[in-house]
């Protein structure tokens, strides 16, 4: 698959996690870049968990784009990204972009598993969705409490568009070997507390909305009260402590060396979702 060339019409391209925050847009892209795209989800009979529904997704493509359920440092997401990664090359799936967190030490593992594959890779390191905010779990609260609570504190992130990293995607799979073997971290334009993006999501929508930081383990108890498994929940907290802890104040260029152009702003994709009733009682 070459970028721009009659190559990448009709070329077929896996995206799992079809139906989710970047799998859906990594879809979008991928059919506006001329690709032909399967969507792979357990409601089209992909389960990451069981590797007797991989041959049918995986057979005739040419290239997949990973992401995996429900963090790529989950304890069991190296062997299972390894093990599928394995079966793509096998079946001449050779390249492979996985969808991995900026900052996250635990999902190094997965990362390895990936090269370790055979398969002609890219990791794409993505710092904390904007769509956190406007998609999953986390919505509910703004939209019906009018509050937001998570173990951040003031600590700053970078929040990056859903949007921007499928179109960096899908420049690594439409882009010949320029990306092969590379690890792309992209950010968003700006630093923001969790706090201060959610006094742009209340300035956008012109209701009151609020942030309150909490620990870690006070949040593991709001899970597990939620009926997350117990296991999850003392992942999530493990990573909420290290993940949080200021690793990822800073910028990354991703976005702009791969697209040649700057990330999009918080600020936009807080007053597209607010026109769009997202956070609407």
């Amino acid at each position: 698959m070459t970028q721009n060339t009659g190559e990448t019409q009709g070329s077929t391209v896996l995206v799992t996690g079809a139906s989710g925050r970047t799998g859906s847009r990594v879809a979008e892209a991928a059919r506006a870049a001329g690709l032909t795209v399967r969507a792979a989800s357990r409601a089209r009979g992909f389960d990451w968990h069981d590797g007797s529904t991989w041959p049918q997704v995986l057979r005739g493509a040419d290239a997949a784009y990973l992401v995996y359920p429900s963090d790529v440092g989950a304890p069991d997401a190296a062997e299972t990204v390894g093990r599928l990664a394995r079966e793509a090359v096998a079946l001449g799936v050779r390249r492979l972009v996985l969808l991995s967190a900026r900052g996250e030490e635990q999902a190094r593992p997965t990362e390895e598993a990936l090269r370790a594959s055979g398969a002609d890779w890219t990791v794409v390191r993505a710092a904390w969705f904007a769509q956190n905010f406007s998609e999953g779990p986390l919505v509910a609260e703004l939209r019906e409490y009018g509050e937001l609570v998570f173990p951040a504190g003031a600590v700053r992130e970078p929040f990056v568009d859903a949007r921007d990293i499928a179109d960096v995607v899908v420049a690594a799979l439409t882009g010949g070997e320029r990306y092969v073997g590379q690890v792309v971290e992209v950010s968003g334009a700006r630093l923001l507390t969790f706090g201060e993006a959610v006094a742009e999501v209340a300035a956008a929508t012109g209701r009151e909305l609020s942030y309150r930081a909490v620990p870690a383990g006070e949040y593991g108890e709001r899970l597990a009260g939620f009926g997350v498994p117990p296991e999850e929940v003392e992942f999530l907290v493990g990573l909420f402590e290290t993940l949080l802890d200021g690793r990822n104040a800073h910028l990354s260029d991703g976005v702009r060396q791969v697209l040649g152009r700057g990330p999009r702003d918080f600020g936009d994709f807080a007053r597209e979702a607010a026109a769009a009733g997202v956070w609407k009682p």
